[in-house]
């Protein structure tokens, strides 16, 4: 097993700014949902179009999977893409999410169905689940916020969401309808919620407690509650995560993966981040024996042991990434997510990569360039490790203009960090790549 790295894991993705982390398990795989907060938002303001998706093995590497889900999917959504979660039941998958509705004015619950969890996704109504006008608790209009659904072991599906107020009701089985009236919990009864209920609701069971995690005050802090039922009498359990860093939001979610588990947050910590420019994070952590959570606290380091390793020997996609610098991605219609904007000295890390005992003989890339090319550097366990080869990547005519390079690599055996560094003319964009391989 890869040994950890104590250099920064946190925020996990680099390549985008992202907020309100949804995770989800299927099969051996862990799916991330976030939002996606446009890196030209203004300081004091959203700017928020569409819905990506991050997929991990191993809890250290994560593949960029583009935006399977964008407002533009709902004919009602006036084009902000708040908080959302994204829930599997009877072969279909359900992407709840929030938005002002420009047929109904105020803020509206939709929901997106999907035949995988990485879509395609279309609105199942064409139409708001819950809108403004079903919602009178408040006073104010953009209450219908935030939808989180967990799904009881009864089979009962319940949807939580809110701002302002912390809204409840029963979904049918066929998850597109509600199945019960909606109820307004009152956000500010101390016994059910510390600190008062502000937005951002995450509900989910393990070991017998129903847990409601939830963003309290502003500038947030993180607290949550505890049950016997998931629609019954909530407890106060007080602070989860206080508030630190410079966002005034925070979203929380919590997960069990391989035997650990997982809390998911957003903060500011990306270079140019701020309140309207998010970044998701993770941290490990231990329930104590009675069910409750300890106090958590934001890190850059996001320690993290490793559930996995990477093998070299696949195919492995480009946008497959522990840490960058300098680089982003970017969607092409007919080849996907791939890496661009690489310039002279960017670079990728890949954690945990495991050569095996005979090691690699030789390294292929798929890339393009519509300028000078350049070079990566296959650095071993730091960004100024081991040199075990270097690919040159020559003008290839046009961006579209995809070819695979290849070049000897020495033998190295074992798990290994593997950093992809970039080196070459400046000031222009190198390359753009697409994937890797080793063969041995």
């Amino acid at each position: 097993m890869c040994v950890f790295s104590v250099q920064a894991q946190n925020p996990i993705i680099q390549t985008h700014y992202t907020a309100d982390p949804a995770p989800m398990v299927y099969g051996d795989t862990l799916y991330l949902y976030v939002g996606c907060d446009e890196n030209d938002a203004p300081k004091q303001s959203y700017l928020m179009r569409e819905y990506r998706l991050y997929t991990t093995t191993d809890m250290v590497n994560w593949t960029d999977h583009g935006a399977p889900l964008r407002t533009s999917a709902f004919v009602w959504s006036a084009g902000d893409a708040s908080a959302a979660q994204c829930i599997p039941r009877n072969g279909k998958f359900y992407w709840y999410i929030s938005s002002q509705n420009t047929q109904s004015p105020g803020s509206s619950i939709g929901v997106a169905i999907g035949d995988t969890p990485y879509g395609p996704f279309k609105d199942a109504l064409g139409r708001g689940l819950v809108t403004n006008d079903m919602t009178t608790y408040a006073k104010h209009s953009w209450d219908d916020l935030d939808p989180t659904v967990f799904i009881d072991d009864d089979g009962q599906a319940w949807l939580y969401w809110g701002n302002g107020v912390c809204y409840r009701a029963k979904l049918n089985d066929d998850m597109i309808s509600l199945g019960s009236g909606i109820e307004a919990i009152d956000r500010m009864d101390a016994s059910s919620f510390s600190g008062g209920f502000t937005e951002a609701p995450w509900l989910y069971k393990r070991d017998g407690h129903y847990y409601l995690l939830y963003a309290a005050g502003f500038p947030e802090s993180i607290h949550y509650s505890m049950s016997d039922v998931a629609g019954g009498k909530w407890k106060a359990q007080g602070v989860l995560m206080p508030t630190e860093r410079g966002s005034n939001t925070n979203h929380p979610a919590i997960i069990d993966y391989k035997g650990h588990s997982y809390f998911f947050y957003h903060n500011d910590a990306l270079p140019g981040g701020h309140s309207y420019c998010r970044s998701v994070c993770v941290e490990e952590f231990s329930y104590a024996s009675d069910g409750k959570i300890p106090e958590l606290h934001m890190s850059d380091a996001g320690i993290v042991e490793p559930v996995g390793t990477l093998c070299p020997y696949w195919r492995t996609e480009a946008e497959t990434i522990a840490w960058s610098e300098g680089v982003t991605t970017r969607t092409d219609a007919g080849r996907g997510v791939y890496v661009t904007d690489i310039h002279d000295g960017d670079y990728i890390k890949v954690r945990c990569v495991d050569f095996g005992d005979k090691g690699a003989s030789c390294f292929t890339a798929c890339a393009s360039s519509r300028y000078f090319g350049g070079q990566i550097e296959l650095r071993l366990d730091s960004k100024e490790g081991e040199v075990i080869g270097t690919l040159h990547v020559p003008y290839t005519g046009e961006w579209e203009n995809w070819r695979e390079f290849e070049t000897s690599v020495k033998a190295v055996t074992g798990v290994h960090d593997l950093y992809l560094v970039f080196r070459g003319k400046k000031p222009h964009t190198l390359f753009n790549l697409d994937w890797w391989k080793f063969d041995n």
